[in-house]
């Protein structure tokens, strides 16, 4: 079993900082993710730091037992220019070479390995080394702005800038949304409605795909998910059907339904 606990951060490029450990080896599903992160383990006296990409898919991942772990979650639209979110989706993990016992190399550097309150000053020092870029393109994407660039243009800056193209990251995001709804107790059927599926095989597909388990199985707690919490609130849900409902009256026609479930 993997405990978590995590906080929010007051960055502008962070989304939040997690922590967790094991109580025991075993395998676990690590679940689609938009976001990527820096995260540092520790096991059997060696500490090393990962820079992990977007997940499209849930995927099997086997877990230590004594593992001890931190991450740097970053805002969508935050990337590495020298290891840009696409080089490492899906699990093409980077683990940067360690340099003494508490530091690692980056850059020709040797940093520090942040800890779960100081992790914005690390973020910031990346930030002043030119490190750490942010493309506000995503921002715009996000918030429904129109741009003065040609779409062709906006859709390659946002998926140099998050691995993934926006309609993958609100599959995703709902997908997510669903499970902890579903997490909460809410019924099968009425998350089909609150998440926008077309229908229950259609969420069961879906969630199958990027979280690795059904919704009874999600339900029943039948195994071990990577860290997820609420990415997502009936806000969002409300904000895409505002921008055009769903065509067969069902809401939420802003997701895409068919090219990543």
């Amino acid at each position: 079993m993997i405990v978590f606990e995590d906080r929010l951060s007051d960055s502008s490029l962070v989304e939040r900082v997690w922590a967790a450990y094991s109580e025991g080896a075993g395998e676990f599903a690590s679940v689609a993710a938009n976001h990527w992160e820096m995260a540092i383990t520790r096991h059997r006296g060696q500490t090393f730091l990962t820079v992990r990409g977007p997940e499209t898919r849930a995927t099997t991942a086997d877990c230590p037992s004594d593992g001890e772990w931190l991450a740097v979650r970053f805002k969508l639209g935050t990337f590495m220019p020298q290891l840009l979110p696409a080089v490492l989706r899906d699990r093409r993990d980077v683990t940067l070479p360690g340099a003494v016992t508490r530091k690692f190399w980056l850059d020709g550097s040797a940093w520090e390995y942040p800890t779960f309150e100081n992790a914005e000053t690390f973020v910031a020092r990346l930030i002043k080394r030119g490190l750490i870029a942010r493309d506000p393109i995503v921002d715009a994407v996000m918030s429904g702005e129109r741009h003065l660039i040609s779409q062709r243009s906006v859709q390659r800056r946002f998926v140099r800038a998050t691995g993934i193209t926006h309609a993958t990251y609100k599959t995703i995001e709902r997908a997510r949304y669903a499970t902890t709804l579903l997490r909460q107790g809410l019924p099968i059927v009425d998350v089909v409605q609150h998440a926008g599926y077309f229908d229950q095989p259609h969420l069961t597909r879906s969630l199958k795909h990027l979280i690795g388990q059904s919704p009874r199985e999600i339900i029943r707690r039948t195994r071990q998910l990577s860290f997820l919490y609420k990415t997502a609130d009936r806000s969002l849900v409300d904000t895409l059907e505002s921008r055009g409902g769903a065509a067969n009256g069902g809401p939420c026609s802003g997701w895409d339904v068919t090219r990543h479930v």
